[in-house]
């Protein structure tokens, strides 16, 4: 028998099921969660969006920072932790995300930029190489830091680059002026 307590509590669970921004978002078939923890710090979900090359699906990439921009700026500059999460949509060996890392690199900072971070960019490959390929479903995330930059697969920590200037430089591979795919600079930008 159904009394007003249980349709009322009934009511308000399907008004918050249905209420917008409430969900974690999805992309391509893949739920990102709206926030996460860096360390100490709480980060949220930015923007999220779909990389995909020649109509090949790639990954979903989505930034976590600690207060929601639509600047790029604002998002570049900051001190505090920020990830870059790619959940891939196929199988990628090591040599072919460490590439595109670098060519993002390449697209967006100055020769003498690239330069100064040579020492850090080569840790950043002895690292993809370690991680060797990285399958369908699972997760590379990119911790930015003040203090350089973490690199996890699927939670588990991979390897560390005490390079501050590295940060930066690498979230340009996606926020920069030569963006590797500028609908999901969009996205990540929650465009």
């Amino acid at each position: 028998m159904l009394n007003s307590m249980t349709v009322w509590r009934g009511a308000l669970m399907a008004a918050l099921l249905t209420a917008p921004g409430l969900h974690a978002a999805e992309v391509a078939g893949v739920r990102l969660e709206d926030s996460l923890r860096v360390g100490n710090r709480e980060l949220v979900l930015n923007g999220a969006g779909l990389r995909s090359k020649l109509f090949i699906k790639l990954y979903v990439g989505a930034l976590y920072v600690p207060q929601k921009s639509t600047q790029v700026a604002v998002l570049l500059d900051n001190a505090a932790p920020r990830r870059m999460a790619l959940r891939l949509l196929r199988d990628v060996d090591a040599q072919s995300l460490h590439a595109a890392l670098d060519d993002g690199l390449k697209a967006n900072l100055s020769p003498s930029e690239l330069a100064g971070l040579q020492a850090a960019c080569d840790q950043l490959a002895a690292i993809m190489q370690q991680i060797g390929k990285v399958r369908e479903g699972q997760t590379v995330a990119i911790d930015l830091m003040a203090d350089g930059v973490a690199v996890s697969l699927n939670g588990q920590l991979r390897g560390q680059i005490a390079a501050p200037a590295l940060a930066p430089a690498l979230l340009k591979v996606w926020l920069g002026d030569r963006p590797a795919d500028p609908a999901l600079k969009q996205s990540l930008l929650g465009g």
